[in-house]
């Protein structure tokens, strides 16, 4: 799930990777978008108040935590520029996620380096 606010830039730029990506995830990964200001409940839940995009991963139901790099492994809260990190992360939490595991680290890419 993208959390955010589509007016903001970081929030745009994301949109198209997720949107790049959902093509190549289609048979695993449904991608959802929650606009943060016409949705409030979950900026409390998940901690989103000073965020202008955040992505987030469920299986069944259940939040995966994912270890890219950065200490927050509860949100990726910067726009990716790449739909390959995306993908890759993507496939990372499927697998993870199917094998019981509620966190995953991201393939050994220095996202810190990488944010924006």
């Amino acid at each position: 799930m993208r959390f955010g606010r589509p007016a903001h830039p970081d929030c745009t730029r994301m949109d198209a990777v997720l949107y790049k990506a959902a093509q190549r995830l289609r048979l695993y990964v449904s991608i959802y978008f929650v606009d943060l200001d016409a949705v409030p409940d979950f900026n409390d839940m998940y901690e989103l108040h000073d965020t202008q995009v955040a992505t987030m991963f469920f299986f069944r139901n259940r939040h995966i935590q994912v270890d890219v790099g950065t200490g927050n492994n509860n949100k990726i809260d910067w726009a990716m520029d790449s739909t390959q990190d995306f993908v890759d992360i993507a496939e990372v939490v499927y697998r993870g996620a199917r094998k019981g595991k509620g966190l995953v680290v991201a393939p050994s890419v220095d996202y810190a380096r990488r944010r924006s």
